[in-house]
C-alpha cells in the first residue's frame, strides 16, 4: 500500500474520525449559523418580489435546498454504505447510519415547504405528481433503511442488509432529477442549470445557494456528531474508547 492510499484511510480508524471531528464540529455550527443568517436575509429582504407568485415564491429559498440535500444526501449514504459492505469498513457503515436520519429530515421538509408552496400555486396541499410522488418514496427509503439497521441484532448482518437496501434504492435518486423531463408534471423544470444561465434574478439565486451551504455545513455538524456517537458505542470495547472516558468523566 502506497502513501497515497495510507493518507486516503487515515481517518477510516474510529479513532482518528473521532478525532479529526471533534474540532470540525464547531467550524460546522458556526458556518451553519452565519450562512443561514445571511441567505434569510437575503430571501426575505433583499431579494425582488416574484412577477407570477409573489412572496408565496421565497419558500423556494428552503424547498429548493432541501431537496437537493435529500438527493445528495440518499447518494452519500448509498456510496457508504457500500464501502463498509464490500471493504468491511466499520467507519464507513456508521456514517451510513450517521446520514440515514439527517437525509429524511431534509427529505421530509423537502416535502412539508413543497406543499405549503403548492397551495397558493397549484391550488392544493398534494398531488399525485411524479416529482412529489418519487420524493416520498425517496422518504419511505430512508426511513425503511433506519427501520431495518435497527431490526437487525447482528451489527456486521445489519450493516449488510442495510447496504444493499440503500444500493438499490439509489436507483430512485435519478428518477426524481429526471422526472419533470421525463413525465407531464405540474412541477417546474430545473431553475438552475449547468449548462444554461440561471432562470432567476441574482439575488434570488445568492439567498438560495448561501442556504444550500448553510444546509450543507448543518449536515456536516449533525452526521459528524451522531457518527462520534455511534463509534463510541459500537467500539466501547476499544482502548480508546476507554482512554476517552477517562478524560471525560472525571471521579
Amino acid at each position: 500500500m502506497n502513501a497515497s492510499t495510507l493518507r486516503l484511510f487515515t481517518f477510516a480508524a474510529p479513532s482518528r474520525f473521532y478525532a479529526l471531528t471533534g474540532w470540525l464540529i464547531p467550524v460546522c455550527w458556526v458556518a451553519t449559523l452565519a450562512f443561514t443568517a445571511a441567505g434569510l436575509y437575503m430571501g426575505f429582504f433583499v431579494a425582488p418580489t416574484d412577477a407570477t407568485q409573489g412572496e408565496a415564491y421565497r419558500i423556494i429559498f428552503i424547498h429548493v435546498p432541501a431537496a437537493w440535500m435529500s438527493m445528495v444526501l440518499y447518494l452519500v449514504m448509498a456510496f457508504w454504505a457500500g464501502v463498509g459492505w464490500a471493504f468491511n469498513a466499520r467507519m464507513a457503515s456508521m456514517l451510513a447510519r450517521a446520514i440515514a436520519p439527517t437525509g429524511a429530515m431534509f427529505t421530509f421538509l423537502a416535502l412539508w415547504t413543497g406543499a405549503f408552496w403548492g397551495k397558493p400555486t397549484w391550488g392544493t396541499w398534494w398531488v399525485w405528481d411524479a416529482r412529489l410522488t418519487t420524493e416520498l418514496i425517496l422518504l419511505f427509503l430512508y426511513l425503511g433503511y433506519i427501520a431495518l439497521v435497527n431490526a437487525i441484532d447482528d451489527m456486521r448482518r445489519a450493516d449488510q442488509a442495510g447496504a444493499l437496501l440503500a444500493l438499490v434504492g439509489s436507483v430512485n435518486v435519478p428518477i426524481i432529477y429526471f422526472s419533470v423531463k421525463w413525465w407531464n408534471t405540474l412541477h417546474q423544470g430545473a431553475t438552475i442549470s449547468m449548462t444554461a444561465a440561471p432562470k432567476m434574478a441574482s439575488t434570488m439565486l445568492t439567498a438560495m445557494l448561501l442556504l444550500t451551504v448553510a444546509f450543507w455545513a448543518y449536515a456536516f455538524a449533525v452526521v459528524f456528531t451522531r457518527a462520534r456517537a455511534i463509534a463510541v458505542e459500537r467500539e466501547s470495547h476499544a482502548g480508546w474508547v476507554a482512554d476517552l472516558l477517562k478524560t471525560t468523566i472525571k471521579p
